[in-house]
């Protein structure tokens, strides 16, 4: 089993978000090549929380193992201050099988400028 990637994540309120991420073999022989797959991505309060927020996720760069998530300021602007947790899944398309590829922490703080 592939280890999962855990980067931790600040989102400010009411602000535009965007992360990208570079992925890489599990054997770190190169990027890792996602013809074939889709992305899907979400961020809750807890993992088992009923309520959720999906960012945009796309494979910006299938060659190179680029992707990239983002929320606009209408989504961040809805999700309360505080701590979250939130992963990245590939999906293979031809089977189906789902690989969780990056998780973490969200902190989500609340701007002051309105």
């Amino acid at each position: 089993m592939a280890a999962v990637y855990v980067s931790n994540l600040v989102i400010n309120a009411g602000a535009n978000f965007n992360q990208q991420f570079d992925l890489v073999e599990t054997d770190d022989s190169g990027p890792k090549v996602l013809s074939g797959y889709s992305i899907s991505a979400q961020v809750r309060k807890h993992a088992s929380s009923n309520t959720k927020t999906d960012f945009t996720a796309s494979i910006t760069d299938g060659a190179k193992g680029e992707v990239q998530i983002s929320l606009t300021p209408v989504q961040t602007n809805a999700l309360k201050t505080g701590r979250y947790v939130y992963d990245i899944l590939l999906t293979e398309d031809a089977t189906g099988v789902k690989t969780r590829v990056v998780e973490g922490s969200v902190l989500v703080r609340e701007g002051v400028t309105r």
